[in-house]
């Protein structure tokens, strides 16, 4: 897993996010792609991206086009571009807003409801086949890896790794529709976390719902992966509600 040290994006991490663009809209749908990579905190800030050959073979297109949609990130202050031996495309560190004009107007963009909807049928739906269908060796021990670093993060960094704890387990769902649409609904949720402060006791519960989550999983009891995931989404809204309604 990369972190703040140069170390390229696992593109492990990011193939929920990045798939083959359609003909026609390729350099539109690349951007798209790339910037749910970057707003989903899947490479974090300081962290660079995949070589634009390896970013460009996922996509299937151009490495011009590719570098066009990289000249667009980086005139939005999202990434930056670095020469020499160790350069390549850095992902900017993101800043919550800070001007209230701004919140109220990506607040006022979002159907919040809906968002926090979709997000609970697609995250207990996951939970929920992940345990029905039961998980392999690899599988389980990518799902108990995903948990650790939630367990083990520092506050500044656990957003990015609850994100890649909940996408592990939308990925493991066996439904590349489902991690698909997860990874999208995700970016959305995470711009409203962006604006809402980091609770330390909510953290905490968080973290015991998570364990409850893999528990469940791994034990197969399908009936109560989605309970607890269920609640779990439930606590999230209920915050996003308080601070953003």
């Amino acid at each position: 897993m990369a972190e703040e040290t140069g170390e390229a994006g696992s593109l492990d991490r990011l193939l929920p996010t990045l798939r083959p663009v359609r003909a026609g809209n390729g350099f539109e749908e690349a951007l798209e792609q790339i910037l749910q990579v970057v707003r989903l905190g899947l490479v974090p800030g300081g962290g660079r991206l995949p070589a634009e050959r390896e970013l460009a073979g996922l996509l299937g297109i151009s490495r011009v086009t590719l570098r066009e949609v990289l000249k667009v990130l980086q005139d939005q202050g999202l990434v930056e571009s670095r020469r020499g031996r160790y350069g390549g495309t850095f992902v900017l560190p993101r800043t919550g807003p800070s001007d209230p004009f701004e919140l109220r107007r990506r607040v006022a963009d979002v159907d919040i409801e809906d968002v926090l909807l979709f997000r609970e049928v697609l995250e207990t739906g996951a939970a929920g086949l992940c345990a029905s269908r039961g998980l392999d060796g690899e599988g389980a021990d990518r799902l108990r890896r995903a948990l650790a670093s939630t367990h083990e993060a520092h506050l500044p960094d656990y957003r990015r790794l609850d994100t890649l704890f909940h996408l592990e387990l939308a990925e493991l769902s066996g439904s590349p529709s489902l991690a698909t649409r997860y990874a999208a609904v995700r970016a959305t949720v995470n711009d409203l976390l962006d604006c809402i402060p980091l609770l330390v006791r909510n953290l905490e519960h968080s973290q015991h719902q998570h364990t409850a989550v893999v528990e469940a999983v791994l034990d197969g009891d399908e009936e109560a992966a989605r309970a607890v995931t269920r609640e779990h989404c439930a606590g999230t809204a209920a915050l996003l509600r308080g601070f953003l309604a």
